[in-house]
């Protein structure tokens, strides 16, 4: 299929204020105007700054795209899996050739520093390579049958139709992640991305209806949560992969169960960093800075906690302060950035609302700021890293630092006097997505990979990061149904039938 363009590219030099895009609804291979409200994404860094806009979609908009997925599916499904990789592989090359512009268009429409937001645009041409490539892997299993002249083969087919909810803070490797397997392995795709972050969404469906998907194998479209919901609700869905907040992921999961839908979620962490007596503290510091306040703690995989054990509490902290104060808080298309803003003002709001209430009750601000623009004669969504040193005992464990998923550059720390306590904290968590660990002694982080009950380890690295090849999801309250990425992204996309053939 060839797509229409729907906008002029918004791709200029960095600081340059381009036209804003116009956004559009993919719907049965055409780009469509919506008739619902108007959407008008800004730089959250100058928000008088128009990136993109256009109108939402509505009801009857969602059902002419499910109508499209669940027509086209039947085709896709039968088309050979090399030629649905092919076309991952194509928009990937095609993702690839523009990444310098649209990860300045990421970094101006979401808030990521130029860098990180180029870096993940070439993260979703990675995920698209990968999956691209599934037609040369394993595609079933073959077990001996106990009777004469009879093999059992385990052979895998696709969901159907699926229902892509994906978030605000990574716009196009999230989606890559979810909707590149879904494709490959012969689903049609009805895909509602976050409002706050459309353009690159739109991006990254031309890339895939420019690359020969035939038409409503992929469906985007454009609106509020309650799309989100009415997509959850839909008739003919056969499953839904979400990633999101922790309310409306369980939400939508009621849902979900209530139809008895196959359900895909990841719902948030409160990752915590545990630095113990023998760490490389240099090598700790440096880490812990990226994991807290890269991408500006707008990370479900972020440092939220910090258990420094007591040893080196005070040392590490002069180490990371140090490091802290070179970090570069301002304008995300700027090389020398290190950080960019919040997504929005109100998310801004909420975090030093969230800061107030924890040092109200009894935390200690030893970096950072609690209500000051950083940046003065801005009016941009900026929060400066902020650093809160909890009490000990039951006070610091209370702390809404500790215990809420903030979103934002704000890392909560406690002292710990022992390696076992450290871990006992940092299971003291209704979530377990990520944690990770400082330490030279090989026992102490075997003796983690038992302790800690997380879905992903980091020994001596950030918290954050995860590879396209491997699973990806937590443990606990973190994550629902099958992990994403890799192999495992198979358990979800696809079910088994296990064939009993007899010549």
């Amino acid at each position: 299929m060839a797509a229409e363009r729907s906008a002029a590219r918004n791709t200029g030099s960095a600081g340059k204020v381009e036209a804003p895009a116009l956004l559009k609804l993919l719907i049965a291979g055409r780009w469509v105007v919506g008739d619902g409200q108007r959407l008008a994404s800004r730089n959250p860094a100058s928000p008088q700054e128009l990136v993109a806009e256009g109108q939402t979609a509505l009801a009857s908009d969602l059902e002419r795209a499910m109508s499209a997925a669940r027509a086209s599916q039947p085709e896709w499904s039968r088309t050979p899996i090399h030629e649905r990789g092919a076309v991952l592989i194509r928009a990937a090359a095609a993702l690839e050739e523009q990444a310098s512009g649209l990860g300045l268009e990421l970094s101006r429409e979401e808030g990521k520093t130029l860098a990180e937001g180029t870096a993940e645009v070439l993260r979703a041409v990675q995920i698209l390579r990968y999956y691209g490539n599934e037609g040369d892997r394993v595609a079933g299993e073959h077990y001996a049958s106990p009777r004469r002249g009879e093999r059992i083969l385990i052979t895998r087919k696709p969901l159907g139709v699926i229902g892509v909810i994906t978030p605000f803070n990574f716009p196009i490797a999230i989606p890559a992640w979810k909707i590149a397997p879904a494709l490959v392995y012969g689903n049609t795709v009805v895909w509602k991305p976050a409002s706050t972050v459309p353009l690159l969404a739109m991006r990254l469906a031309e890339a895939l209806a420019n690359s020969g998907l035939p038409s409503g194998v992929l469906n985007m479209i454009i609106g509020s949560g309650s799309i989100g919901t009415d997509l959850a609700r839909s008739p003919g869905l056969d499953g839904i992969t979400f990633t999101g907040s922790p309310g409306i992921g369980r939400g939508l999961a009621a849902e979900a169960a209530l139809r008895g839908l196959p359900m895909q979620a990841e719902m948030g962490g409160k990752n915590a960093a545990m630095v113990l007596p023998d760490a490389d503290l240099d090598l700790a510091a440096e880490q812990v800075l990226f994991g807290a306040f890269r991408s500006t703690g707008q990370k479900c995989t972020a440092t939220s906690r910090l258990i420094l054990a007591d040893s080196i509490a005070d040392e590490f902290l002069e180490r990371f302060e140090a490091r802290l104060e070179n970090w570069q808080t301002g304008n995300p298309t700027e090389p020398s950035v290190h950080m960019g803003p919040l997504v929005s003002e109100g998310a801004r709001m909420s975090i030093l609302n969230d800061i107030t209430i924890a040092m109200e009750t009894g935390a200690e601000a030893i970096a950072g700021t609690s209500s000051a623009n950083p940046l003065a004669g801005t009016d941009g969504a900026f929060l400066a890293p902020t650093v809160l040193e909890l009490p000990r005992g039951n006070v610091g464990a209370a702390n809404i630092a500790w215990r809420k998923e903030l979103f934002g550059p704000v890392l909560a720390v406690r002292r710990a006097a022992s390696t076992d306590e450290a871990f006992a904290w940092a299971e003291d968590s209704e979530f377990g997505l990520s944690a990770s660990l400082f330490t030279r002694n090989m026992a102490i982080a075997l003796e983690a990979i038992d302790a800690l009950n997380v879905g992903i380890l980091h020994i001596n690295s950030e918290s954050a990061g995860s590879d396209p090849h491997v699973p990806f999801g937590g443990a606990k309250k973190s994550s629902s149904g099958p992990k994403e990425q890799g192999s495992a992204a198979k358990e979800f996309f696809t079910h088994t039938t296990t064939v009993y053939l007899r010549g």
